[in-house]
């Protein structure tokens, strides 16, 4: 198999592209992330999700720590080809480094202000050894 198929890709100016982790089955939009374009390849081929950290300024291998992986069933490129989805079965149940399944947890109510509509599964501290409590 060739590599052309990450020329469609369009990278912005930083080599990066968006990318939304779904899970497979119940629908839910687990989280979102970047990946450059060797985390977009190692994700194809090993059918685990690999992203980019900005924050690190390296691949991230999703679960490489908290061992909360998440297996990859597809790889989608929306219409403008600038956004990835990732369709996928997440390890673990835990998405977000918060210890939540999912990392869209807040919603704006009637009142403009932001409510916590999913419970913490996991204390992140227990997760993440180097981490300090978020709540």
């Amino acid at each position: 198999m060739t590599d052309d198929w990450l020329d469609a890709v369009q990278w912005n100016a930083d080599g990066l592209v968006p990318v939304i982790a779904q899970e497979r089955g119940s629908g839910t939009v687990l989280m979102m992330a970047w990946m450059n374009r060797e985390a977009l390849q190692l994700t194809q081929v090993s059918g685990h999700a690999v992203y980019w950290s900005r924050s690190r300024q390296r691949l991230w291998h999703k679960g490489e720590e908290s061992g909360h992986q998440q297996l990859v069933a597809a790889i989608r490129l929306d219409c403008d080809a600038d956004v990835i989805l990732l369709e996928v079965e997440q390890i673990g149940g835990i998405a977000c480094h918060t210890g939540r399944h999912h990392c869209f947890f807040r919603q704006l109510d009637a009142n403009g202000a932001w409510v916590e509509t999913a419970p913490v599964l996991k204390n992140p501290a227990t997760i993440y050894h180097n981490l300090i409590p978020t709540n």
